[in-house]
């Protein structure tokens, strides 16, 4: 790999750490395009095994294996490139971004293995950093780090495969959103632009605090409050998924697809982090956001009203985004109480309809 600025081996003690500087993509915005990944699943052979519960079928967040008739296993795993330069940070966000699909489930995370690319000249204090700021998120989330496995790579990547909990007959997933159900969103959205810009060193100081705080706090308070909720109201929540690479339309198409449904969303509703809008405007996309935008431009509807910035925003791929709820409008307000009651900022930012030929319209 050439010795330049985008060199991976500015991982090491002898340069200033600019993790981002490493990677040719940031966090989820690294993921493969969603329509090549959806055309090879759909070429494979089918499993059949009775015990399976969720797998890759839907699209949703993460697997679920049945053990026996009150016991399920749900699995995920996720790795990228580095989205923040602080080393330690990446390996909290990249441990927070692993967790969400478990809680994402409605699961609770149990145990779980690292997943390591570094380079081989890397400086060992900085890899220190990154396994300590991901076990320091697994800690709080009461996952125990197991084991994992290393290689040697130019590119810096990181994650987790985790494994979580879960009753077989209480897990939620991204199908089910009836005609009628409020759609709840519980984090703003604007990680993917800003990590867009601090990789090319434009990013406002307050847009990377914003940023941060978001991709490392966990969803756990999230799937706590719909918990809450569900206590009081069974079978309220249709439907859930977390939103990350696929940005806010390519994870509400999968909703809309597998439920058989039409999904509109208020872009007015919508939290944006601070700096979002204005690294919008200043056009900080990245090739993750070309390629969500191309996936869902066949069956997505904007009003004239909805200015460019936010067009981008809702197809901004999000590194450890919140979590989209499809729930019974006449219990939506006690749902969004049940998640302040967990200190969660959600929102009511749409809303689900009977299908039609488009899937998505934003308002």
């Amino acid at each position: 790999m050439p010795n330049d600025s985008n060199d991976a081996t500015a991982v090491n003690a002898s340069t200033p750490v600019r993790l981002t500087a490493t990677a040719k993509a940031a966090g989820c915005a690294a993921k493969l395009s969603p329509s090549v990944l959806e055309a090879a699943l759909k070429a494979l052979p089918a499993q059949h095994d009775p015990n399976r519960i969720v797998g890759f079928e839907t699209s949703d967040d993460a697997a679920v294996y049945r053990l026996g008739p009150d016991l399920a296993i749900v699995q995920t795993v996720d790795f990228f490139t580095p989205i923040v330069d602080d080393p330690f940070e990446f390996g909290q966000v990249a441990a927070t971004n692993a967790l969400s699909d478990v809680y994402a489930m409605g699961g609770r995370p149990v145990s779980s293995l690292t997943i390591l690319a570094f380079p081989a000249n890397g400086d060992p204090a900085v890899l220190e950093q990154i396994l300590r700021g991901g076990l320091s998120k697994m800690s709080e989330a009461n996952c125990t780090v197991v084991g994992g496995h290393s290689i040697r790579d130019e590119e810096l990547k990181f994650g987790y495969a985790v494994t979580g909990t879960i009753h077989p007959d209480k897990i939620w997933k991204n199908v089910g959103a009836q005609p009628g159900d409020a759609l709840i969103l519980t984090k703003a959205l604007g990680t993917g632009v800003i990590s867009t810009a601090i990789k090319q060193q434009k990013a406002e100081p307050a847009w990377i605090a914003a940023a941060t705080k978001s991709m490392t706090t966990l969803n756990r308070d999230a799937a706590d409050g719909l918990h809450d909720f569900e206590a009081a109201h069974p079978h309220a929540i249709h439907a859930v998924t977390d939103v990350t690479g696929f940005g806010l339309l390519g994870h509400a198409r999968e909703m809309a697809i597998g439920s058989g449904v039409a999904i509109e969303i208020d872009h007015a509703k919508i939290a944006y982090l601070e700096g979002a809008i204005d690294a919008a405007r200043a056009g900080f996309f990245s090739l993750g956001m070309k390629n969500n935008r191309e996936f869902v431009e066949g069956c997505a509807d904007f009003a004239p009203t909805v200015l460019d910035e936010f067009r981008a925003l809702v197809v901004d791929p999000q590194t450890s985004g919140g979590l989209l709820v499809a729930v019974s409008q006449p219990h939506a307000n006690e749902a969004i109480a049940a998640l302040k009651n967990r200190y969660v900022d959600a929102r009511i930012v749409g809303a689900v309809k009977p299908k039609t030929a488009h899937l998505l319209f934003v308002a």
